[in-house]
């Protein structure tokens, strides 16, 4: 049976399976990023949520917002064995009826290509004239 959990302080056992998940997706740079980045990603975000299998995260997603007027969804990722079963559409409508319930009523998703058709059943629309941007720190 697979629950969500909401994660504000996790164990060390939780940080590396949240690892885990972010290098399979390719979200990781080892040796960049150590696993103190994942507990202040978590303690940062307006919601973290956890899909867990028998008691192991096999996916997560998280809202940031400024708590008071928007939000947006990011970072949603599924175990790639656990893929095509609902799981990310279950912690993106968790999320969004957290954050709704919070009074926020705008939320934004910047979608990697070709991941629109796992949004727009959520009920995500593109933005028309708008044009996501992006600056690192190099």
């Amino acid at each position: 049976m697979m629950t969500i959990r909401f994660l504000q302080s996790p164990t060390k056992e939780e940080v590396a399976r949240i690892v885990e998940l972010y290098k399979a997706q390719g979200w990781w740079e080892e040796g960049k990023e150590g696993p103190d980045l994942v507990v202040r990603i978590i303690q940062g975000s307006h919601y973290f949520a956890a899909a867990e299998v028998e008691g192991r995260i096999v996916g997560i997603g998280r809202a940031i917002s400024d708590r008071a007027s928007d939000a947006y969804v990011q970072d949603v990722l599924v175990d790639p064995d656990f893929r095509k079963q609902g799981i990310g559409r279950l912690i993106v409508q968790e999320l969004t009826e957290k954050v709704h319930g919070d009074g926020l009523r705008w939320i934004g998703v910047v979608a990697e290509k070709g991941s629109a058709p796992f949004y727009t059943p959520l009920g995500f629309e593109e933005m028309p004239g708008a044009t996501p941007m992006l600056k690192t720190r190099k």
